[in-house]
């Protein structure tokens, strides 16, 4: 639990100085303060350079990278400073370079992130198991994590024995241990990860370290602690992406208080937060305005002992100091998303006691913008996975006779969501490997399967169509974009009763008095009939819903297969969130890979799975409804966001937490 190691920054400072610019202490200082305002503890912290007496320590951190090796794009690639000026920023590359600047003479440097590193909706990182990412990161010389939720969205195993200890499977090659910049397989992180509030939902075991000790240098080789203790975003085991039955998550506050003490007890004086949950504080993103949000919440109440709280999750910027439970100022930052900011946190340790001097600390903002010198071996790196993705995106995985599109028949049917329902079901009668220790209840396999294409509410995971190539081939990049966002499917145990009442939940009444109709893509094994002339709530009779050739019983439980994020009533049907005995699959996009592998060649169905009555009857009353595809939301300049982030910020359902009319995106 207690880690030693030296904190001299790692990977890029073992590079010969004579290939990039340095700048001096003054310089690099001088840089600073034109970027942006520090936040001061007080009006001492203005003089803590000359404060020799003491020790210092430089904390560096960044957030919720994603995987964005080569930056964010569009809007996300603009940050705003001081006096609204805007900078353009993003790249590991650029990172490497402000990185080197910001360590250069400095003894004591550290260098963390409070979560969501790896995965998301980055192709090149994501189309090869998140190992670019870890790659980038352990040149860039990080030499510790928090797990945010984005690290669970796998497996904890995954976490631990893949993405840590670089163990490769199933396929070598295929699905994980592909070779890097350098010609070498994946071998894991430089670094570990750790969570003091994921724990086991049998037995209340935490999957990782709760927190650690980093050791700095002192004046006469004495060696002074500072401990770390590390949050994940509470109901993280609830969110779509890393939806988990076999886990859950503590509270925050009572968690951080808990090993504050532990660590105080042990003779650890000085004490920082790394938490992946945090707030929104205004648009500078080195300053803070009107904060609100959990990590503000939690940052006015949690122990006095914490010197400083980094935060992470909610994509935002923000720079400020704000008073613990004693009155005493503190920094509470969060450095944006997708390599946006380096936060840079400045301590001045007693030499004698090991305690932070609060009325010294200083905390800025960098943004990693792009008007550097790119680092050569990080731009090595983001430049060797991008052509590998290139190549990935054209590589054929099968055949397919025919095109599958999202076009939709009268009864709402279509041949892509036909598609979508087939493999659902198809990837939820499969059990896990050995290797994915995410489930607690058995595997029963799936009867049928449901998926949204045109809810109301969030967004469908039917993303794109399926068009043939000249030579019929179906390319490893069309199939990814087609289905999903990440989420996993999950096969749960749900009564006839519930399945009736989904099947209803199709249609509502709009705000203009119009019959709405979010349809459903059923399995191949399911045939329904329904009424179009009856009212919303009663348009399908259980006896006209076959299930294998059987009709629909409402006393008698079902095993269906569904996306966790319609199992959270994120996309509108609300009957299906009182499932039972949860079993998580793998993710869409990674599933519907395997899938269409599998299979080797798609043939399109015929639309026969479901039925209108009464459609043609005389007199106007016959209506199927109104379908609206749900648009997906735009960033500031006009492009769409991510699948990830969109599905989340326009979801519904009790878990779609706003704070002030703010989201956070992931």
């Amino acid at each position: 639990m207690t880690t030693t190691r030296s904190t001299t920054p790692r990977s890029i400072r073992n590079h010969a100085t004579g290939r990039r610019t340095f700048l001096t202490a003054v310089g690099a200082l001088a840089t600073t303060t034109a970027l942006g305002v520090p936040a001061y503890a007080s009006d001492s912290a203005r003089d803590a350079a000359t404060a020799d007496e003491y020790v210092d320590v430089q904390l560096l951190n960044i957030t919720d990278l994603h995987g964005y090796l080569q930056g964010p794009t569009g809007s996300d690639s603009v940050v705003h400073g001081n006096g609204g000026k805007k900078y353009t920023v993003g790249g590991v590359a650029a990172m490497g370079t402000h990185l080197e600047r910001l360590r250069d003479g400095r003894r004591n440097s550290l260098f963390f992130a409070p979560g969501d590193l790896f995965s998301g909706w980055e192709f090149d990182a994501a189309a090869f198991s998140d190992e670019p990412t870890i790659e980038a990161l352990n040149k860039l010389g990080l030499d510790f994590a928090t797990a945010g939720n984005h690290e669970f969205d796998k497996s904890p195993a995954n976490l631990i024995q893949h993405m840590e200890r670089g163990h490769a499977y199933p396929v070598v090659g295929r699905d994980t241990g592909f070779r890097d910049s350098t010609g070498r397989r994946f071998r894991g992180a430089d670094f570990p990860y750790y969570s003091a509030n994921v724990v086991r939902a049998r037995g209340g075991r935490t999957v990782l370290p709760p927190y650690h000790v980093e050791w700095v240098r002192g004046p006469g080789g004495r060696r002074l602690p500072i401990g770390f203790i590390h949050l994940t975003a509470v109901g993280s085991e609830l969110f779509p992406n890393s939806f988990h039955p076999g886990l859950k998550t503590l509270d925050d506050v009572a968690t951080a208080d808990r090993y504050a003490k532990e660590l105080k007890r042990r003779g650890v004086h000085a004490i920082v937060l790394s938490m992946h949950d945090g707030a929104v504080a205004g648009g500078d993103f080195n300053s803070g305005s009107n904060p609100s949000g959990p990590a503000y919440e939690l940052a006015l109440k949690v122990s006095p002992d914490i010197d400083a709280i980094v935060c992470g999750h909610w994509h935002t910027r923000f720079n400020m100091m704000v008073p613990d439970p004693h009155g005493n100022p503190r920094p509470f930052v969060e450095a944006g998303f997708h390599g946006q900011v380096i936060n840079e946190i400045n301590l001045r340790l007693d030499p004698g006691t090991g305690r932070v001097v609060r009325e010294l600390t200083v905390s800025t903002s960098h943004p990693n913008t792009r008007d550097v010198t790119p680092h050569p071996d990080l731009k090595d790196i983001a430049d060797h996975w991008a052509a590998r993705a290139a190549e990935r995106e054209r590589s054929p995985l099968g055949k397919q006779r025919g095109p599958f599109t999202r076009t939709r028949n009268t009864a709402g049917q279509s041949t892509m969501g036909d598609l979508a329902a087939d493999w659902t079901l198809w990837a939820a009668r499969r059990a896990v490997p050995a290797w994915d220790d995410s489930n607690i209840h058995r595997h029963v396999p799936a009867q049928l399967a449901l998926v949204p294409l045109a809810p109301t509410v969030g967004q469908s995971f039917v993303r794109g169509d399926l068009l043939p190539a000249a030579d019929g081939s179906v390319t490893f990049g069309k199939a990814w974009r087609a289905i999903g966002y990440g989420s996993p499917i999950v096969g749960v145990r749900v009564s006839g009763q519930q399945l009736h009442d989904a099947l209803e939940q199709q249609w509502s009444t709009g705000p203009e008095g119009e019959l709405r109709f979010a349809p459903l893509a059923v399995s191949g094994n399911v045939r329904y009939s329904f009424d179009a002339t009856g009212p919303v709530g009663d348009r399908v009779a259980p006896a006209d819903v076959l299930i294998d050739g059987v009709p629909l019983r409402l006393d008698r439980d079902y095993r269906l297969a569904t996306s966790s994020y319609t199992l959270l009533g994120m996309d509108g049907y609300p009957a299906l969130s009182a499932y039972r005995e949860p079993y998580r699959h793998e993710r869409d996009f990674e599933s519907f890979i395997a899938f269409v592998r599998e299979r080797r060649e798609l043939t399109p169905s015929p639309l026969d799975r479901v039925r209108p009555k009464n459609v043609h009857l005389r007199g106007g009353t016959a209506n199927a409804g109104k379908v609206t595809d749900p648009p997906v939301p735009l960033r500031e300049d006009g492009t769409e966001l991510p699948p990830s982030v969109a599905a989340i910020v326009t979801a519904g359902g009790p878990r779609a937490r706003r704070h002030g009319g703010f989201r956070p995106p992931c």
